[in-house]
Parts: structure tokens; C-alpha cells; sequence
């Protein structure tokens, strides 16, 4: 029965969408070649419905094929995605930034002149069946794309640890599959309770009698705090234009650099109370506003589409939408269906797990080989106590604040917990010396070149101006002519790029464990470290059951059998905004 199970998981079959919905498919050997002939059929549906035998599906794209397929209710169980595994095998060999289609594979391979990707192509709002292309727009020959997997299963012989690097292939096709079925399933949203909440934010749409609008473009609410902020200067100020608000403070004697709220609130002025709230409630009207709702809900549900592995650290982003950042006064309109639950799971203390589990440090992993919290345990080995101090010096490190107080933090730190800190200090090191880090699984930071720093290169900074947590992301395509701030950036890269490399372990295991059970279960958000399921309310204990689950098998998987346990703070709740 288990040689029988193996055989299946093990078997693969190439596939491509054909013209008029018909598809080409061939079996695969273990080393990527062809173990048959290559068929031809008239109903993709049909083909791979017909095949449930089959351990893993090779194709082009994901998003080629996969949305066709759940539309007529067909699951696949495994794939491979040949062009994110390019990208991730052209990070690896120091060539990230080269196209990456399977065409430019192609051509490579045979020294042929090698075409320029596609221009990515723009979020359809509101759509779903629209969002993908069923058919192969590549221009390459089926053949020729059965050359590119067999190289490309070549090439993961000559990576660094050809185990892990194909197990970060197989997690990253688990995570388009995941993305793709988020999408159909949508996050549950009411638009009405969204209205109701924006009227109480901004009051009425658009504001009417106002000084500085005439009349027009901003809800009234907004339209009050420019005219306060306006009056509190003297004169017409535009407070979304941040060169505006500076000249106006320089002009009353206070020289700022910026508008962040930290930097502002430290200012003794009338205009600083109105300002705030008018960036605050800003943000909420153009991110999620009445334009949102309009573009992105239908049928009471939100469907973002969902870019995985989009930053360079292997993060998820989105293709518009702005599902990463929905403030928590949106998420009242996150309300699961009549019967339902939302489950909504967050890790517990990620990144400084994972670094216990990549670093091997012995006292950093029995500190994290507990379901308490991580930094308390921490604090009595270490900081006398001080939590808060802890804390600090463990973001300090992994996030680089090596200066003042995060030096003699670190100092700390390095006494009890040396090699943790050596791994991220050799990471920072690499960085400033031009060269490439990996995470743990095998994903390669971007090579350095030149001047044009992400802003985000030192410390991420909340808009308090405090250390950020693992929220904290830095910009895709990270250059910098900075020695320094690259450290900073590569210290990161090697903890926050792997606990994405668990991260996507953990919705690989999560989605198998909910089809296992028979469950109704959907994934239907995933952003970082937090996972949401909506599911019956029958279901919710199992559920929760099942992410605890998922996150310790998806721990042992990519790092090894440690000590290190990666818990979950999990809330069964109606609307998304009572979870925290």
C-alpha cells in the first residue's frame, strides 16, 4: 500500500494547453525526460481529470492552467512550475534579474539570442475568470519546454544542497496552487458594513461647501481637518502633499525631514493633531475606499491575486488590491458566512524561531522549543527579566539595529546565544562584501548594484518611528552602492527568507491536512505569518487542530528535527477584526 502511495506521488506528467481547450501531455521520468510519447487530446478538462494516478503535474505556469481547472471543479494535488522554478534556479546561480520565461530558459540552454519577458500584465479588478490566459502564449514548442524541465532538473545537481533547493521548488508550485485557489474561494466581505464603516470614519462621500475643495473630491470629514490644518498655518495648506506640510512647519520655524507621524508628533504646533488624523483617515480613503470596495467585492467576496514568492525575500505580494495591508478598522467587513467561522492563525514569534532552527544555537533553540512566549523565556536567561529589552535585542540583530543601545543589546545577546548571532553577523558581513546569502532552503538575495537603496534598508520602523516585528518588509530588487545598508538587508534576508521557505511548507501541509479530512474548510487569506480559513462552525476546532499541525510538520521538513516548535495564537471568530 505505501510502495503503491509513493508510486503515485512519484509519477509525473508534462502538460500544456492547447488551442480550442485541448492539451498535449507526455510522462516523465526522474530525470525529466519523456518516458512515452507525447499525446495529444481534445479536452484538457477531460485529461487530467482522467489521470488521477498522477503524483505531479508539470507545466508552464500555473496561472496558465490551474484557475481552467478549478472553474470545472478539477484539484491537483502536486505541481511544478517551470517558470518560478527558473527564477529561483537563476537567483541561485547569481543571474537573478535575467528573464525567466521558460522561452528565455529555452534559448539559453541553446545559446540562442534570449527574449525579453512579457511585461507583467496588470490586476484585472473584480474579475476572475478573466485573470489568466488558458492557453500558451509562450510561442514554445511542447518539446521544447520537456527540454527546459529536463535541464532545469540538471542544474539542481550543481546547487549548493540540490535536496533543499528542490524542496523550495516543490513548496513555491504548492504556494501558486494555494494562490490560486484563494483566489476562487475569496475572502468573505460585506460591502455593506464597509460603507457603514467608511461613513463613520469620513461621513458623507464627498464633501460639499468646503473653502479648499469648492465643493468637490474629498468626503467631508477630510475636507474639516484640511480647513483645520489650513487654519492652523494661516494659510491654504494641501496636507496630502508632504512638500507642502514641510515648507508650511519651515515657514513657522520647525525644520522636519518628514511627515511620519513620529517626527510630527514630536512638534508643539496646532496643526499636528489635525495633520495626523488627516494622514490616517487619507490612507483608509485611498487604499480602501468607496473606489475599493467598487473595484475589488463582488459577490461578497474579495479575490486579490496573490504573487508568491513577489519580494525578494519570498514574501507573497499582490497584483493590486491591497490585501497585505488592510487596516484593522476595514477588517469589521471581513465577516464569515451565515454558519461559518473565520479561523484566523498567527505565528508565534516566527522569525526568531526560525533563526534558533537555521543557526543550530543550542540555547536559542531550547528558549524556542516551547509554546510560551519566546521573548519572556528569553528575558530570564538573558535581560534580567526586561522582556521588553529582550525583545529589542533579538529584532535588533535579526533587523540590524547594531548601534546605542541594540550594540550593548547585542553584546548580550552574542555572551549567551553566539551562534545565532554569528549567523546573522557572517550574513551582514557577506552583504557588505558584495556577496550573495541564501535562506535555508536555498533562495538567493539579490546581487548589489549600485546606488538606489530601498528606503527600507536599515531598521523597518512602524509609524511611531519603533523597531518594527517580522511585518517589516524590504523592496524586491534591492541595490545599493551602501556596504552598510547592505548588510543590513542580507542580515535580514537569510531569517525572513526562511521563515517564507516555512511559511510555505506550512500552507502546503495545511491544504493537503483540510482535503485529507474530507473538510469544507477554504484558505482564503495568507499574509506573512498569518493564515485565515473559513470554514463551518462544526469545523473550527479541527481546523485549528490542523494549522497547530501543520506549522510542526512544516518546522521539521525544512529545518531537520530540532527542538525548535512553532505555535500559532488562533482565534475562531465571525468578523476578522475580533481576532486581534
Amino acid at each position: 500500500m505505501v510502495d503503491a502511495r509513493l508510486d503515485r506521488v512519484n509519477e509525473r506528467w508534462a502538460v500544456e494547453a492547447t488551442e480550442g481547450g485541448g492539451a498535449r501531455l507526455a510522462p516523465l521520468g526522474d530525470d525529466g525526460l519523456p518516458t512515452g510519447e507525447v499525446r495529444e487530446e481534445a479536452d484538457l478538462i477531460a485529461a487530467v481529470r482522467a489521470r488521477p494516478e498522477v503524483g505531479r503535474w508539470v507545466w508552464r505556469s500555473t496561472t496558465e492552467i490551474y484557475p481552467r481547472l478549478l472553474t470545472a471543479g478539477v484539484r491537483v494535488e502536486r505541481c511544478y512550475d517551470i517558470e518560478d522554478a527558473e527564477l529561483l534556479l537563476l537567483g541561485h546561480e547569481g543571474r537573478l534579474g535575467e528573464p525567466r520565461s521558460a522561452a528565455a530558459a529555452w534559448a539559453r540552454l541553446h545559446n540562442r539570442p534570449v527574449p525579453a519577458d512579457p511585461p507583467p500584465r496588470a490586476a484585472e479588478p473584480g474579475s476572475q475568470s478573466s485573470l489568466f490566459e488558458p492557453r500558451n502564449t509562450s510561442g514554445l514548442p511542447f518539446e521544447a519546454l520537456l527540454d527546459v524541465y529536463a535541464d532545469q532538473q540538471r542544474r539542481y545537481d550543481r546547487t549548493e544542497h540540490p535536496g533543499r533547493m528542490r524542496l523550495l521548488t516543490a513548496s513555491e508550485s504548492a504556494g501558486m496552487l494555494v494562490a490560486a485557489e484563494m483566489n476562487r474561494a475569496g475572502l468573505p466581505w460585506r460591502a455593506d458594513v464597509h460603507r457603514a464603516v467608511l461613513h463613520g470614519l469620513l461621513g458623507e462621500r464627498y464633501a460639499s461647501g468646503s473653502p479648499r475643495t469648492g465643493g468637490g473630491g474629498e468626503p467631508r470629514r477630510l475636507a474639516e481637518l484640511a480647513d483645520q490644518v489650513s487654519a492652523a498655518f494661516g494659510r491654504r495648506v494641501r496636507p496630502d502633499l508632504p512638500a507642502d506640510v514641510v515648507k508650511a512647519f519651515g515657514e513657522a520655524g520647525m525644520r522636519i525631514k518628514s511627515t511620519r507621524r513620529w517626527e510630527l508628533a514630536e512638534l508643539d504646533h496646532p496643526a499636528v493633531e489635525p495633520l495626523i488624523e488627516y494622514k490616517k483617515l487619507y490612507r483608509i480613503w485611498t487604499a480602501h475606499g468607496w473606489s475599493w470596495l467598487q473595484d475589488w467585492v463582488r459577490d461578497g467576496r474579495f479575490r486579490p491575486e496573490y504573487t508568491p514568492g513577489g519580494a525578494a525575500s519570498g514574501r507573497w505580494t499582490t497584483n493590486g488590491g491591497g490585501a497585505l495591508q488592510i487596516p484593522k478598522v476595514i477588517r469589521q467587513a471581513v465577516v464569515a458566512d451565515e454558519g461559518w467561522r473565520l479561523v484566523v492563525a498567527d505565528a508565534d514569534q516566527m522569525e526568531p524561531r526560525v533563526l534558533a532552527a537555521i543557526s543550530r544555537d543550542p540555547g536559542l533553540m531550547e528558549v524556542a522549543g516551547h509554546d510560551g512566549d519566546l521573548y519572556t523565556s528569553l528575558s530570564d536567561r538573558a535581560f534580567s527579566g526586561d522582556r521588553e529589552h529582550a525583545k529589542l535585542a533579538l529584532l535588533g540583530a535579526i533587523y540590524g539595529q547594531t548601534s546605542g543601545d541594540g550594540l550593548k543589546n547585542l553584546a548580550a545577546l552574542r555572551r549567551r546565544f553566539p551562534l545565532a548571532v554569528a549567523y546573522v553577523d557572517d550574513a551582514a558581513k557577506a552583504g557588505e562584501e558584495g556577496r550573495l546569502v541564501r535562506t535555508w532552503l536555498g533562495r538567493t538575495s539579490p546581487p548589489a548594484a549600485g546606488a538606489g537603496e530601498a528606503d527600507e534598508a536599515g531598521i523597518p520602523q512602524d509609524e511611531g518611528g519603533q523597531l518594527a516585528g517580522p511585518g517589516g518588509e524590504f523592496t524586491p530588487g534591492y541595490a545599493s552602492s551602501d556596504a552598510r545598508a547592505r548588510g543590513r538587508f542580507t542580515r535580514n534576508f537569510v531569517v525572513q527568507g526562511s521563515a517564507a521557505d516555512w511559511a510555505l511548507l506550512l500552507l502546503a501541509a495545511l491544504r493537503q491536512a483540510i482535503f485529507t479530512a474530507g473538510l469544507r474548510a477554504e484558505l482564503v487569506f495568507f499574509q506573512h505569518d498569518e493564515v485565515i480559513v473559513h470554514c463551518p462552525a462544526e469545523e473550527a476546532d479541527t481546523v485549528a487542530k490542523a494549522i497547530r499541525g501543520a506549522g510542526e510538520l512544516a518546522g521539521r521538513i525544512a529545518f531537520g528535527d530540532t527542538p525548535v516548535r512553532f505555535p500559532f495564537t488562533t482565534a475562531v471568530v465571525e468578523r476578522y477584526s475580533d481576532a486581534k
